[in-house]
């Protein structure tokens, strides 16, 4: 995998979309992990220290020793210490900018002990730009999607995902939140599929003195599709 970011202590890498971060019972069919390939491709023991959604691209943190895991956890945990960017392209077009406070109730764990607690959770958006796709839906010749900058203040699973469909701007691509019919003639039109989120930007203390950290993950090759599948943004539709 491609390594972003390495010293003694952290290494980040460029996770690609479709893979999981750990092997996990929700996914048992699957054979690769970010977590094994990368331990293969250093040669030495390495720890997650968060995680991405499988169909996410972008910035992943490990540690290369449990304590900095550990304390790089902890600041995962503490608030307005991580600070995280992702880019979405979603159905329809958002207004310039907004907040989304919506709770959410856990999910898997809580569910299967009875319990559903609900959590606070909060995320930014940002529209960078709207496009229009040549997808006739709803009785329109033509389907708007618009690129976003997500900068979620907590960390609630699937929170971007929840909260773009509680707006209803389901992200593209996902197959949970999202509408399949428009998914399946996305990929058509792309050639390919996949949840068109990514993990772009990760500042954080670092574990070892404090000095901030900041690692970004640029998009890949894949997202250039959306030029010329779309029209090109007016300037009154291009928002930045």
């Amino acid at each position: 995998m491609r390594i972003l970011y390495q010293d003694d202590e952290l290494v980040a890498v460029d996770k690609p979309p479709g893979l999981l971060v750990h092997r996990t019972g929700l996914d048992a069919g699957e054979t690769r992990f970010a977590l094994q390939l990368l331990r293969d491709q250093l040669g030495r023991a390495v720890w997650p220290v968060h995680r991405l959604d499988k169909g996410t691209s972008g910035v992943l943190l490990f540690a290369l020793d449990a304590e900095t895991a550990r304390l790089a956890a902890r600041a995962f945990e503490a608030p307005d210490a991580v600070h995280k960017t992702y880019l979405a392209m979603v159905r329809g077009w958002p207004d310039a900018q907004g907040w989304i406070d919506h709770p959410l109730k856990r999910l898997e764990d809580d569910a299967r002990a009875g319990r559903m607690q609900v959590q606070p959770a909060r995320t930014h958006y940002h529209t960078l730009q709207r496009h229009e796709l040549p997808l006739a839906q709803g009785g329109f010749p033509t389907t708007r999607c618009a690129l976003v900058a997500l900068q979620p203040l907590t960390g609630r699973r699937h929170q971007l995902r929840r909260h773009m469909k509680h707006i209803a701007h389901p992200i593209l691509g996902d197959a949970t939140h999202g509408k399949g019919p428009l998914n399946r003639e996305v990929a058509r039109l792309l050639g390919l599929q996949r949840l068109w989120l990514h993990a772009q930007r990760l500042a954080l203390p670092h574990p070892a003195g404090g000095r901030l950290l900041q690692i970004e993950a640029p998009c890949d090759q894949s997202w250039a599709l959306w030029v010329s599948a779309a029209s090109a943004p007016s300037a009154s539709a291009s928002v930045r």
